[in-house]
């Protein structure tokens, strides 16, 4: 019955041969050596393979890394082969037991390339013999240390979930991992070697973030770091560049145990081409990060198991007793303080975009400012969002990645950060449902300074390759607890330079009951602890530039308004786009100012948008007496806060000096 109902001609059922031979694939019985007949689908060839670890063979195509565009074209992401995969030539593993060569024996580890617990194995590479000091070789001179190179994020997600307690996928893909007991820096333990050179070029003394240390405990602290390194079965090795400007980029080579550190460093610097890692050759600057093993408390300059050394003129950075990722980016930030000035670049911790007219904007302020917020939207082309150069020819990013604040995180108020956190982004101390894997963005359990780390080409509208023109406007942002500075105020070149090295934000204070006073905080260059000149040559040179190409100055509070914290209310960050918006489309420039008291600031009497009785902060406050007191006392902060520099002349007269203390408050 059933082949004549297939022979039927005629009604809704007919169909050709021809579509019956494409309808179904054909199922044909095969008789087995047994009594049970194997059925198979014969459209397709068969798997030829002998055992599953044959099979799984076959899943992995092989190539070369991935890298985000220079061109503006899409990327994406190729097969993989695994760990084991050749992605340069022999001169890399030269070059990176040359790296991790200890100061006692005569050449650097024996390195095999892919991972130990993988069946492949691919021969060792000879290195060549360093003219070092000689010593008795310890039994780990005896083994291989296996190096995981430039590694994939899929490559990066299995070492770290398979090997690291505390990693895990979330619900969007990410991975969540934990950075130990510090899930913040460590700047009192930071260290920068003092010699002949960096005592004449580096601020040191009152104020600066520049710790000493001699050349010796640097030494020490770089064998301890690289012995507990060489004795690891495995390490990984990121080679990767700073600033997207390729005539001033900077080659970097990250060392470390981890793989979420591996993997945090792939997205926060540039990912070179396969091309470019075949001919990366000699790094410029070398990080080895033992993670949590410590530092001996007993070396001398030790103030803790920590420690976060830089040596300017081994061009190294060694990072003891922390797994907090942020100390490689930060220490990486500095040493572009010290070597882009050098070239006449001016180096920024500031976030940058532009407009679809070519418009560059630069948003300078400290943590909980707006920065990365402000400086990440949909309807401008994001640069970077946290470092930045200014040359001769416009702006660069010196970063591949951007790294947001998560805490408090919704989808409403930021929604490109909210969608960057996908396959591939870093979640640092976050919270998650054991079940779901969905973060509890509001949860401080583990720290207030939950991370995300991601690629910029994961926000729709970056700019790829991340460099622009000269900016038109410096935006300065202050969370201003006290609630007494404008929402907006223009600023001329001297109160541009006054506010850009007072550095000036306000945090609240802490959790204890009672009435909660505002702190206020001030890091010179809105970046203090990365800086290695004085404040004052980073912002002679951003009066410069800014002088030669005709850019406004803004200060911005995204702070309080109607009170100080406490008894007035955040200013709405609805508001503060509005602001933003008015700077971008210059309308700002031909609006009418009047100047405030003590400050001197120009205030706008109207911005589209905006509250115009929230512009004049007096207006806000239901007591005026206590405004008053509240501007005199910020006022006085500002004064005793700048004492510091007031010794550092600018120029050989000085006059410039002058103008920029004038530009202070005056009570």
């Amino acid at each position: 019955m059933a082949g004549k109902g297939n022979e039927n001609t005629g009604g809704d059922f007919s169909f050709s041969a021809a579509a019956a031979r494409d309808a179904l694939p054909r199922i044909t019985t095969e008789k087995g050596g047994k009594s049970t007949d194997v059925c198979h689908d014969d459209t397709a060839p068969r798997v030829n393979f002998q055992t599953i670890d044959e099979l799984h063979s076959l899943q992995r195509k092989r190539s070369a890394p991935t890298t985000p565009l220079r061109d503006g074209s899409a990327s994406g992401v190729s097969g993989t082969s695994g760990p084991t995969t050749p992605v340069s030539s022999e001169t890399m593993l030269q070059s990176v037991s040359a790296s991790l060569a200890s100061l006692t024996r005569e050449t650097g580890p024996k390195l095999i390339r892919g991972d130990p617990t993988s069946a492949a194995k691919v021969a060792h590479v000879p290195v060549t013999p360093r003219s070092l000091p000689t010593a008795d070789v310890s039994d780990s001179g005896l083994k291989f240390t296996h190096i995981l190179h430039n590694l994939s994020p899929a490559e990066l997600y299995e070492q770290a979930i398979k090997y690291e307690k505390g990693s895990f996928v979330t619900s969007t893909g990410a991975l969540a991992t934990l950075s130990g007991a510090k899930t913040g820096r460590s700047p009192k333990d930071k260290r920068v070697v003092k010699d002949e050179t960096t005592e004449a070029e580096l601020w040191w003394g009152k104020g600066s973030p520049n710790i000493e240390m001699d050349e010796q405990t640097f030494l020490v602290n770089r064998e301890r770091a690289v012995d507990y390194l060489n004795s690891l079965d495995k390490v990984f090795v990121n080679d990767q560049y700073l600033n997207w400007d390729p005539e001033n980029r900077i080659k970097v080579r990250i060392v470390s145990a981890r793989a979420y550190h591996s993997l945090f460093m792939h997205n926060m610097c540039i990912r070179p081409t396969p091309e470019e890692l075949e001919n990366f050759g000699t790094p410029d600057f070398t990080i080895y990060n033992a993670g949590k093993f410590p530092c001996n408390r007993f070396t001398h300059y030790m103030t803790s198991s920590t420690s976060v050394d830089i040596n300017l003129g081994r061009r190294e950075m060694v990072i003891l007793g922390t797994q907090y990722a942020g100390e490689m980016k930060k220490g990486l930030f500095g040493v572009m303080h010290y070597l882009m000035p050098k070239r006449k670049i001016l180096s920024l911790h500031s976030g940058c975009n532009m407009g679809k007219d070519g418009d560059v904007a630069l948003f300078f302020g400290l943590s909980g400012t707006g920065k990365t917020t402000l400086s990440t939207d949909h309807n401008r082309y994001l640069i970077g969002d946290d470092e930045h150069c200014w040359s001769e020819t416009g702006v660069s990013n010196i970063e591949g990645g951007c790294y947001a604040k998560c805490i408090d995180l919704a989808r409403e108020k930021e929604p490109d950060i909210w969608n960057a956190i996908k396959f591939g982004t870093v979640l640092e101390n976050v919270v998650f449902d054991e079940h779901t894997r969905e973060v509890d963005y509001t949860d401080k359990s583990v720290t207030e300074n939950t991370r995300a780390a991601y690629p910029i080409e994961y926000i729709p509208n970056s700019k790829i390759p991340c460099v622009g023109p000269h900016p038109k406007n410096v935006i300065l942002l202050a969370c201003d607890a006290f609630g007494v500075l404008p929402p907006i105020s223009k600023l001329n070149l001297a109160q541009t330079m006054y506010h850009f090295i007072s550095g000036y934000t306000a945090l609240v204070a802490g959790t204890e009951e009672g009435v909660k006073e505002p702190r206020a905080t001030f890091s010179a260059c809105f970046g203090a602890a990365f800086i290695m000149l004085h404040p004052t040559k980073y912002a002679a040179m951003l009066a410069e530039k800014m002088q030669a190409q005709g850019a406004t100055g803004w200060l911005v509070n995204t702070g309080w308004s109607g009170g100080s914290y406490g008894s007035g209310s955040r200013i709405k960050l609805a508001y503060t786009r509005k602001i933003i918006d008015a700077i971008h489309s210059g309308s700002l420039l031909n609006a009418s100012y009047r100047k405030t008291d003590i400050f001197g600031l120009e205030i706008p009497n109207e911005v589209e948008g905006v509250p115009s009785e929230i512009l004049e902060p007096i207006n806000a406050w239901e007591d005026k007496m206590a405004y008053e007191d509240t501007l005199l006392k910020l006022a006085g902060l500002f004064k005793s806060n700048f004492e510091t520099f007031t010794s550092h002349k600018i120029g050989d007269d000085g006059k410039l000096t002058e103008e920029i203390l004038a530009a202070g408050p005056n009570f």
